[in-house]
């Protein structure tokens, strides 16, 4: 998969070292799958959970934080939308996109 925005998990990993392993193992797996439906998801990151709208969820170290992605499985890509702390994400506005 091509992941845009990787720059937002390195920036975020660098900000907060406790979640940066993690995150970088997410990129890892994420950038070497081939995900074509969300069972594929499901198969590789058993923590993904599916939002809505292409949007999905992925628990990143032991659910301390969160990681929101919009997949779209066609053209193969990975759009970062969102990182932060499980509190934080509660607060966020997962619009319909």
């Amino acid at each position: 998969m091509r992941i845009i925005a990787h720059r937002t998990i390195v920036e975020y990993g660098n900000r907060y070292s406790d979640a940066k392993t993690a995150l970088d193992a997410w990129y890892r797996v994420a950038k070497a799958a081939e995900w074509k439906n969300f069972q594929d998801v499901k198969n590789t990151v058993g923590s993904a959970d599916y939002a809505r709208n292409r949007r999905f969820v992925f628990n990143i170290k032991g659910n301390d934080y969160r990681l929101d992605v919009k997949i779209l499985f066609v053209q193969k890509i990975v759009y970062i939308r969102f990182i932060g702390t499980h509190k934080e994400y509660d607060k966020i506005d997962c619009p319909t996109i």
